[in-house]
């Protein structure tokens, strides 16, 4: 690690926890309902929606029917998503002439976007017109977001309340979460990746002719640049913690990350609103230091497995150095594995990139994660693996870190014999078998849907790389689907019948097979009475816990996926250094 690099790191992070705390504080006030600002100013547009839509913003819902509104939302946004790639060749904003998309495929890219997930088995620029990716994709970035933030404020509402029936209207929360939030924040970030060089355009590819020709059969002259309206996209699907990239190559592609500054604020905006909520949830439940206890424990797992990713990749390939390539740092260059990066990045940016975005549930890149040391890779699926609660997505990685408190919580009260107790809720066995069903579901389907891939020809064909990285390939695939991040190893040919529908079945289930428990536990809390703070009451805001609650969440991750990662990327590490 350079002076340089670490400097870096300490840069990305001093800011982004100085704006943690007034953006998350603002958002408290949206929740809340309270006066603000802009909401002079947009309050005649919510007042409309919800006038044409008849919905009463005051009416409360029980947690079923919160939950039955937001499964009926997500299940009209993913048809509405499926039908314009089969439509798209018919509709207009297609100056490409872009055909409809294969059926498997569309489906695979309806649940993507409407789970927050934004896993891509196509080429963007190849395949997807520009209404399709306006109107299906970033509308989809928008609500998915925004349906993960309102789950997460139906939960806070349950350690607010007492004898409650009611955990809020999912309609008010996804209106106010999208309008006064995500849109803001996406249009302020537009404008600038717009400045910094990041296209934005209706007008069609742009032919050119090369600076230099290419020596083929047919002497080439020219050279098509993909353009389109990719800055108001790239916006929100860092904020949204979404990640799909308008052209396939993501954020490593100049035309989506042009500058270093661009880079900078696309990296805070992966991990910006999640480190924002965490003070928002202090702040809605009375106690901010609760807030900041998880902030710091979900910042300490992020800085520690940053710094291994970045020590494996700045330590380099033995393989290469065995070929005379030189990876030491130098003036010249940043040294290290090098493979699969952008030299304008170079290896902490890189890592830092693939650390958050795999901690955040956003899956966005701007370096090809497959191309990573065995273990420099092994951090970021592992990131994936731990449940997506370290920041992880808009919302559903702080109720999924919350999920986590509660087990911390309850493995506390059994060593001390006490009915375990959160803000003066008790924890109890309902709340339990819900918190176990939510750790459950994505290690099944992810060692399943792994496990089935390499049983069956269908999945094996599809990996381009034999043996322990092809394993990883597939492990990984299954890790992002379940996590709902979209993020892959490269080498894995997943756009095929079979992981298209696999994969898409698995987003599915880690989605919302998450989000109907966390919501059963938010309607169960809302409903108990709040007992007193006693001697006995285990303190949720010390060192302490922040250590107990980090023990808790890597040692399910530990005994999950070891024995997975040993079979990957573990064995292909020992193999790459005994060959060289």
């Amino acid at each position: 690690m350079t002076a340089n690099g670490l400097s870096q790191i300490t840069l990305y992070f001093v800011v982004l926890l100085l704006l943690a705390k007034p953006l998350g504080a603002y958002m408290a006030a949206v929740y809340e309902n309270r006066p603000l600002l802009l909401k002079r100013i947009l309050g005649p547009l919510e007042a409309g929606f919800y006038r044409l839509s008849g919905v009463n913003p005051e009416q409360e819902m029980g947690w079923k029917n919160y939950a039955a509104a937001l499964l009926w939302f997500n299940l009209f946004g993913g048809l509405a998503v499926f039908a314009l790639q089969m439509l798209q060749a018919h509709l207009p904003l297609n100056p490409q002439q872009m055909a409809n998309v294969t059926v498997d495929s569309a489906f695979n890219t309806a649940v993507s976007f409407a789970t927050n997930t934004n896993w891509q088995g196509y080429s963007g620029e190849a395949t997807m017109s520009y209404l399709t990716q306006m109107l299906g994709l970033s509308v989809q970035n928008f609500v998915s977001a925004a349906t993960g933030m309102a789950v997460l404020v139906a939960m806070i509402r349950g350690f607010q309340r007492t004898h409650a029936d009611g955990i809020g209207n999912f309609w008010a929360d996804l209106t106010r979460g999208t309008l006064y939030i995500l849109l803001p924040l996406s249009f302020l970030l537009a404008l600038v990746l717009v400045g910094q060089g990041v296209v934005q355009t209706f007008k069609p590819y742009r032919t050119i002719p090369l600076v230099e020709q290419v020596s083929t059969a047919t002497e080439k002259t020219t050279q098509t640049l993909a353009v389109g309206p990719a800055a108001s996209q790239i916006a929100i699907k860092q904020l949204g913690t979404n990640g799909g990239g308008f052209f396939n190559a993501n954020s490593a592609h100049p035309f989506e990350n042009p500058t270093p500054l661009a880079n900078f604020l696309e990296m805070l905006g992966i991990l910006l609103i999640p480190a924002a909520l965490c003070h928002t949830f202090g702040t809605m439940v009375g106690d901010p230091r609760q807030g900041w206890a998880i902030l710091a424990a979900m910042t300490l797992v992020l800085v520690s497995l940053l710094f291994v990713t970045v020590g494996y990749e700045q330590g380099g390939n033995p393989a290469l150095t065995a070929l005379g390539v030189e990876q030491s740092v130098s003036v010249g260059q940043s040294g290290g594995n090098m493979e699969g990066k952008e030299t304008r990045f170079g290896i902490v940016n890189s890592a830092l990139w693939a650390t958050a975005t795999t901690a955040a549930s956003n899956g966005s890149v701007n370096s090809m994660h497959d191309s990573y040391t065995p273990l420099g890779g092994m951090i970021p699926m592992w990131l994936i693996q731990l449940g997506e609660v370290i920041f992880g997505g808009v919302g559903s990685g702080l109720y999924g870190m919350l999920i986590f408190v509660l087990i911390a919580v309850f493995v506390a009260g059994l060593m001390i014999g006490r009915t375990p107790e959160y803000l003066g809720k008790k924890i109890e066995a309902f709340e339990i078998k819900m918190a176990a069903i939510v750790i459950l579901i994505p290690a099944f389907f992810i060692l399943g849907g792994t496990a089935l891939a390499i049983m069956v020809e269908a999945g094996k064909s599809a990996v381009a790389n034999p043996g322990a990285h092809g394993f990883s390939e597939i492990l990984y695939a299954f890790s992002s689907a379940a996590g709902n991040n979209g993020s892959a190893f490269a080498g894995l040919s997943a756009n095929s019948p079979f992981y298209n529908t696999a994969l898409g079945i698995t987003m599915l289930v880690g989605r919302y097979g998450i989000m109907i428990p966390v919501l059963a536990i938010a309607g169960s809390l809302a409903a108990k009475k709040t007992v007193p703070t006693t001697v006995g009451t285990l303190p949720t805001h010390t060192p302490l816990f922040v250590m107990l609650l980090i023990g808790t969440v890597v040692l399910v991750g530990a005994l999950t996926f070891v024995p997975a990662l040993a079979l990957g990327p573990v064995v292909e590490h020992l193999v790459m250094n005994k060959a060289h």
